[in-house]
């Protein structure tokens, strides 16, 4: 590896709060994500690479990537800059099956944050307690994002405890 990688994660590590090696592996999956993205978009390319207009442009192309944003992982926060391509087929798209479009939470921390709640973690608690396993930037966990949570669940308790069970046995 570079002296200047080597520089780079040293001093990544060394400015976070968490400990050395909670931050090394969370550079370690925001990396691992981000050679995982660029690898499903290239095999995406190279798997239409054949298919070309009536003037023999490519009809499928890389085209730079998306603004730079946050996923909230068990691991941490992960600064991800996903690859964009521009898929000019009738009809067609590229859509990322590794990270969804909207995805801003890995769906661990998703299933998480009820389990917490069932295990009688109050709402007020709740940024203190995400804050402690994924670390300062545990965005979009505030007490308010946890109060709209309760009342999907709420809502989804009452249509799943009124379905109709008279064909069952």
């Amino acid at each position: 590896m570079p002296t200047h990688k080597k520089q780079n994660i040293q001093e990544q590590v060394s400015s976070s709060s968490r400990s050395h090696l909670d931050e090394i592996c969370r550079l370690g999956a925001q990396r691992m994500l981000q050679a995982a993205l660029e690898e499903e978009v290239q095999s995406y390319l190279s798997k239409h690479s054949e298919i070309k207009d009536s003037l023999g442009h490519r009809m499928v192309v890389g085209n730079g990537s998306l603004p730079e944003r946050e996923i909230i992982s068990g691991a941490g926060p992960l600064n991800i800059k996903q690859p964009r391509i521009q898929d000019k087929r009738e009809g067609e798209s590229f859509t990322s099956s590794i990270l969804p479009p909207y995805m801003r939470k890995s769906p661990s921390l998703e299933a998480l944050i009820p389990a917490l709640y069932l295990k009688g973690l109050s709402t007020n608690d709740f940024p203190t307690a995400l804050e402690s396993i994924i670390g300062q930037n545990a965005g979009g966990f505030s007490q308010g994002s946890i109060v709209r949570l309760k009342k999907v669940w709420e809502d989804e308790y009452r249509e799943w405890s009124k379905r109709d069970l008279s064909e069952k046995r």
